[in-house]
């Protein structure tokens, strides 16, 4: 896969070299295949941020940590990790983060890729397209006017677990978790109303960052 940079080109051999030194440290290896991804990936989304809206971190430096290295964090912690096959929904994408850094690192999953946002879809159809993601399905709706049964559903940008099961525990399989990346910890009235679900939050080291991070697995009693 050749690879031009637009808007990392100055840090593309340096982004590599980190990747694969903190490799370790994330519990995942990186193809060379799929560092081009990612790295395309980055390239494109501060490329296309301008017209698209996309991301409002600019910096190539800022956008790697705080986007690329935060969702491969939690890549290694999720659940099934030792299956093939497995149906993944990422609620309110966005850009594409988490579900085309999931889908990039976890080829044998399928994932899909839901935002309401059409400019969104439409970047992340076009990184299919451009990084050969054949296991990503990017789609254009509200959630509620969605349908479909998945393994993993996951969220990044919800304010609360409250509204992020509601909301997704019509999709979710009946022996499937639901999997939230917060940054905190959900204090006890955070969950007081999730009194049907088994909640784990395990704390998640994403490099080059001081911020808390964390994802609470849900499943359902």
């Amino acid at each position: 896969m050749t690879m031009t940079y637009h808007k990392i080109s100055a840090h593309a051999d340096e982004f590599a070299r980190e990747l694969e030194r903190v490799s370790d440290k994330l519990n995942l290896t990186f193809s060379e295949v799929q560092i081009k991804q990612l790295l395309g990936y980055l390239d494109n989304l501060l490329l296309w941020t301008k017209a698209y809206n996309l991301t409002a971190i600019t910096a190539p430096k800022e956008a790697f940590i705080k986007h690329i290295l935060d969702c491969l964090a939690i890549v290694a912690d999720l659940p099934f990790a030792d299956k093939s096959g497995v149906s993944v929904l990422d609620i309110g994408t966005g850009a594409g983060l988490p579900s085309v850094i999931i889908a990039i690192m976890r080829p044998d999953w399928h994932v899909t890729a839901l935002d309401s946002n059409g400019k969104k879809v439409r970047f992340i159809r076009q990184m299919v397209g451009e990084l050969g993601l054949a296991n990503v399905n990017p789609v254009a709706s509200r959630i509620e006017d969605f349908d479909g049964a998945f393994d993993v559903i996951t969220s990044r940008a919800f304010a609360s677990l409250d509204d992020f099961v509601n909301l997704a525990k019509p999709y979710l399989k009946t022996d499937g978790v639901l999997y939230a990346m917060k940054g905190k910890a959900p204090t006890s009235d955070d969950v007081a109303n999730l009194t049907d679900w088994q909640i784990e939050v395990k704390s998640i080291f994403v490099p080059q960052m001081s911020d808390e991070r964390c994802v609470v697995y849900l499943i359902a009693k």
